[in-house]
């Protein structure tokens, strides 16, 4: 990715604020919240079988500290004379020694999770004694595990360049500080086998795409701190992520997402939450096969809408690997019997001047449906050279990471944008301030979050970290990470969140997946509703989110096509869903 332009990157305080990243790692989860693999209830299919086990003897052990606790958090106490560690709730019911295991008050022993509000809340883990391996690799110790959280350099003009379209005011330092309470949240509930977290927080020396810097930072980062892992990474280069796997240092949301072998590549130390390119071409192939094919572009403007649908596809131009993914699409396209009448690459060093150019090509060709890949700004110019040229297709957003966020698509020209629809990735958005990460916060400190704008894109990364290492047990290495998020089912199901998993689910078609989230649901951009977008900002234009945000696998997308149509479609919950709803206990603050 190429800035659009870096005159003024440090003009404006606007400007002079890190404001939505890091980019890579979340990509775009802002609606998603916290993403947590857990141990389900046996009743459930997808549920989450342990990875690896140790044995202690028992023996009194502080597990970690709640806020205002002088020592230890609750759940710490005798067990039975031996047990096998890791060991979740359903697991010691299974083996019948549950109630031989004192919980403690960070357990909800009627449900078996965790006495947390937020109903993706794991399973309760029995609380560890004993042995705990000590240094079991490096950055691991009996007691810390060394993390280092990472933020991009707080003038970067190539984030700017997407974030100035929906200037936030979150700086870096807020952002530090908001994830040492996700730490603090984590460590009072989750088992981690008697280690506590020494965080490390860095800020990156070069821009999103700045290799040398890239390499150069993580290589100062495995030098002087050693750390077990890295949270977040430079947006646009995967040096960082190379150089750290080279290093045998783990890290969850390091690198913009990468083909399959770059995972499989660099086992077990690269891990990412969103779905890879492919992975959601994957769905929006479904989508188009299953419900637009052989009909008319009638949600298209009036001087298609009567015309079969002829689709053309513009993606963006950020690396070789760019053309690979389109000239893939456009094959599995040609399978379909619906091929594209016209494919056009941007960049955005010369979105400006390339704009007329490309739409004016799709309009040539006959194109009445735009398939869209590419980045959160560009639509706002090719629709207004759209609306110039008097040509009014339907839009279709191919999961575009921050495409399908409200806050960026009122950026766009609304005569345009209201023949938009498509597939995200992202949850049916809900009410921010009273569920997933934010709500999860204020329960916790009893403050909002410093990033009050962009919790909801730190709060992913260590979700996924925390609930594996409490799976892997105490005998914590790369590998024992590894196997014990291949041996999740994943995620609790639901519509508010993204299911996740990684291993071979046989989505895939067999291939290692080090990437989370694997449903998507289909959404349509409704230009006269009024509401919150994902910032909590007022204003006009929402997505709308076909059958309330009704996910799909692989192969399960329905053939009823619903687009535009508001019965069963909303923009947004203002309480969870049904069968969603949020815990009642108590706050620790």
């Amino acid at each position: 990715m190429q800035p659009g332009s870096a005159a003024g990157a440090t003009g404006g305080s606007s400007r002079q604020l890190k404001r939505w990243g890091p980019i890579a790692g979340v990509l775009a989860v802002i609606a998603v919240g916290v993403v947590v693999l857990v141990v389900t209830s046996g009743d459930d299919d997808k549920t989450l079988t342990a990875a690896s086990t140790s044995t202690a003897a028992v023996a009194t052990t502080p597990a970690s500290t709640a806020p205002g606790a002088e020592t230890t958090a609750p759940g710490t106490s005798d067990a039975p004379a031996e047990i096998s560690y890791p060991l979740s709730y359903s697991q010691a019911v299974e083996q019948g020694v549950a109630d031989q295991i004192e919980w403690g008050d960070r357990c909800d022993t009627t449900s078996g999770r965790l006495a947390v509000p937020d109903y993706f809340a794991p399973e309760c883990m029995a609380p560890f004694s004993g042995d705990n391996g000590g240094s079991t690799a490096t950055g691991v110790t009996a007691d810390e595990i060394t993390l280092v959280y990472y933020e991009g350099q707080a003038l970067d003009p190539i984030i700017a360049y997407i974030t100035d379209a929906i200037a936030v005011d979150d700086t870096n330092a807020d952002q530090f500080a908001t994830m040492k309470e996700l730490v603090r949240y984590y460590e009072a509930y989750y088992e981690l086998y008697g280690r506590k977290i020494n965080l490390v927080t860095y800020e990156g020396t070069g821009n999103a795409q700045d290799e040398v810097a890239a390499r150069a930072d993580a290589a100062a980062i495995a030098d002087k701190y050693s750390p077990f892992a890295v949270l977040g990474g430079p947006a646009l280069t995967s040096a960082f992520a190379d150089e750290l796997a080279r290093r045998q240092v783990l890290c969850i949301g390091c690198t913009p997402g990468q083909p399959a072998d770059f995972y499989t590549e660099r086992d077990p130390y690269v891990w990412g939450l969103d779905g890879s390119a492919l992975q959601k071409q994957t769905h929006v192939l479904e989508f188009i096969e299953k419900q637009l094919l052989g009909k008319n572009a009638e949600h298209g403007g009036a001087g298609v809408q009567s015309q079969p649908r002829t689709f053309g596809l513009v993606y963006l131009q950020s690396s070789g690997a760019s053309k690979d993914l389109a000239d893939t699409f456009a094959a599995e396209m040609d399978a379909l019997g619906a091929p594209f009448a016209a494919v056009s690459a941007y960049d955005l060093a010369t979105i400006q001047q390339t704009a007329s150019q490309v739409i004016a090509s799709m309009k040539a060709a006959g194109v009445t449906t735009i398939v869209f890949s590419g980045d959160p700004v560009a639509p706002r110019d090719f629709t207004r050279e759209a609306t110039a040229q008097e040509y009014f297709p339907e839009w279709l957003v191919a999961a575009s990471t921050l495409v399908d966020v409200t806050a960026f698509a009122r950026t766009y020209d609304q005569q345009q944008w209201q023949h938009a629809f498509g597939v995200t990735q992202l949850a049916a958005r809900s009410n921010p301030t009273t569920s997933g990460a934010y709500a999860n916060y204020t329960w916790f400190t009893g403050q909002d979050p410093p990033a009050d704008d962009t919790i909801n894109t730190i709060a992913p990364n260590p979700a996924l970290f925390f609930a594996v290492v409490q799976q892997a047990g105490p005998n914590l290495t790369p590998e024992s990470f590894r196997d014990a998020a291949f041996a999740s089912r994943g995620t609790v199901p639901g519509i508010s969140q993204p299911y996740l998993t990684y291993g071979d689910k046989g989505y895939w078609g067999g291939v290692p997946d080090y990437q989370g989230v694997d449903d998507a649901t289909v959404f349509w951009w409704d230009a006269a509703a009024t509401g919150a977008d994902e910032i909590r900002r007022e204003g006009t234009g929402m997505y709308q989110y076909v059958d309330g945000g009704q996910r799909y696998l692989p192969g399960e997308w329905p053939t009823d096509e619903k687009l535009f149509d508001p019965e069963g479609a909303l923009p947004i919950y203002t309480t969870p869903p049904a069968g969603e709803e949020r815990g009642d206990y108590p706050s620790p603050a």
